[in-house]
């Protein structure tokens, strides 16, 4: 399946896209990761010119929950229990990142210094794995145990979502709430009734990878540490998708980056930045001319083979 990652769409660029791959007829939207304006998308229909067929995923996300009262109860109890691991997890990170910190200002270049501090990211990288495994686990026991399929109310949503992408020549995933959007896509089986080319940015590019990563080093609050969130819809493999990346990212903090790059190895942490494009083949990100974190906490751009 032919995937397409765009930079934030302040001037839009989506519309050249469409264009370059030859897209003439309906296009299924997803804008749920706006929320309560998820309808709100005037303005992304005139760029697609008048094209487009929102699938209110949102909205049926609020149906399901009022029309279904043991789904809804039972998705706020997973909820809670995500919130708890998820902080958890937080509370581990911090101390696990800052023995990675510490480590990495005093060894210099010896070679056993170096050494320690490499098992030290393996240690954060465990901690990654363990986490994204258990949020994981916690999401399927979920499925398993309500059987979304059998669902009158979410089986009928999905129907007509399956039968809206089935007309679609292409789909677009704006962004907004990365957890929001994952969600839904995830409830109303969007990657398996997908058979055209995606295009996504922001948060959409997000929820396209195998492992949605948080990061933001200029909050208000001061630099957090990026955080494994939840498994994305795996589209795009092996990749870390970091939109706005110079505006929330302390990219001249070589040795903060050297450590970003090298916990999420061997996935590529790629930015994406206004005006960018990335098209990715077979899963994968390996587009000449992609700039993304090196091991040594540089942006490099990929090079052809």
């Amino acid at each position: 399946m032919k995937v397409t990652l765009l930079g934030p769409q302040r001037r839009p660029t989506v519309d050249a896209v469409v264009a370059t791959l030859g897209i003439d007829g309906p296009i299924a939207t997803i804008t749920a990761g706006w929320q309560e304006r998820e309808s709100d998308d005037g303005e992304l229909g005139k760029v697609l010119g008048g094209r487009d067929v929102n699938l209110r995923l949102y909205e049926r996300l609020l149906d399901v929950q009022e029309r279904d009262a043991s789904f809804a109860a039972a998705e706020r109890r997973l909820a809670e229990l995500l919130t708890e691991v998820q902080d958890s997890y937080l509370l581990r990170l911090d101390y696990a990142l800052q023995a990675v910190y510490a480590l990495q200002r005093r060894n210099g270049q010896d070679p056993l210094k170096v050494a320690i501090a490499a098992e030290a990211i393996e240690a954060v990288r465990d901690l990654d794995a363990a986490h994204l495994r258990r949020s994981t686990e916690l999401r399927g026991e979920f499925y398993q145990d309500l059987q979304p399929h059998e669902r009158p109310v979410i089986a009928g949503h999905r129907a007509e979502v399956a039968e809206a992408l089935s007309g679609a020549e292409a789909v677009v995933i704006a962004g907004g709430h990365v957890g929001v959007l994952a969600d839904v896509l995830h409830l109303f089986n969007i990657a398996a009734a997908v058979r055209s080319p995606v295009i996504a940015w922001s948060a959409g590019a997000m929820a396209l990878t195998e492992r949605i990563v948080l990061f933001h080093d200029r909050s208000a609050h001061g630099p957090g540490h990026p955080e494994v969130y939840c498994s994305g819809l795996s589209m795009v493999r092996e990749t870390v998708v970091l939109p706005h990346a110079r505006a929330r990212l302390l990219l001249e903090d070589g040795p903060r980056m050297a450590v970003f790059a090298r916990r999420f190895a061997p996935a590529r942490c790629v930015l994406l930045e206004s005006g960018m494009r990335i098209d990715a083949e077979a899963g994968g990100i390996c587009q000449p001319g992609a700039r993304m974190i090196g091991f040594d906490g540089r942006v490099t751009t990929l090079e052809a083979p």
